[in-house]
């Protein structure tokens, strides 16, 4: 994936915060914001992007999965991978973008959206090409991950992730050891990189 596609949709570079791409409202009432989520999204649209999205968690060929979440308006590239049990997200997919040769591991949740008590928020969700993500990992709204990058399983994805960085916790840090294969220039980016990339919350 070029580097144009690894910005934001205003063509931000990748130095800004993860905030920095989301649209934040405040909750139309005095309830948690999702009450009143109708009014953000059509539910007949919301309705069909559950159908095909939970329907993909199942199906085995992946080929026809891909071809499937296009139909949300996902983008993903050739050749890529999204294991079973994925959860996209079904109010706003068409948000995810996902390069070409790309593995998304089992059960892993990526969400387009933020329901809070007082505000709401919405942004899109970049993933290169050449990216292992792995099972049971979520990552939130806003977030860019680099070409090349690697995600260790049972992650928190709450900021931006280097090309070729190796990351992994809740919320996600770098980790001491560099995947086999990764760049220079990614290694040099997982040791520089902190926690100012990405919210706190």
């Amino acid at each position: 994936m070029s580097r144009e596609h690894l910005q934001s949709p205003k063509g931000e570079s990748r130095a800004l915060h993860r905030r920095d791409r989301l649209h934040i409202y405040p909750s139309d009432g005095p309830w948690n914001s999702l009450q009143y989520i109708w009014r953000h999204v059509n539910p007949l649209r919301v309705v069909r992007n559950f159908l095909i999205i939970y329907l993909c968690r199942f199906v085995p060929w992946l080929g026809l999965k891909n071809r499937l979440y296009r139909l949300t308006g996902m983008k993903v590239g050739d050749h890529t991978s999204i294991a079973l049990m994925v959860m996209m997200d079904v109010f706003f997919p068409e948000e995810i973008s996902i390069g070409s040769n790309t593995i998304i591991g089992y059960n892993t949740t990526i969400l387009g959206h933020e329901y809070l008590l007082n505000e709401w928020r919405r942004g899109p969700v970049v993933i290169g090409d050449h990216v292992t993500i792995g099972a049971n990992c979520t990552i939130l709204p806003g977030v860019v991950i680099g070409d090349g990058a690697v995600i260790s399983a049972m992650s928190l994805v709450n900021r931006d992730v280097p090309p070729g960085a190796y990351v992994g916790g809740v919320p996600i840090r770098p980790l001491s050891r560099p995947p086999a294969g990764a760049s220079e220039s990614g290694q040099e980016e997982t040791e520089t990189w902190n926690d100012e990339s990405g919210l706190d919350d």
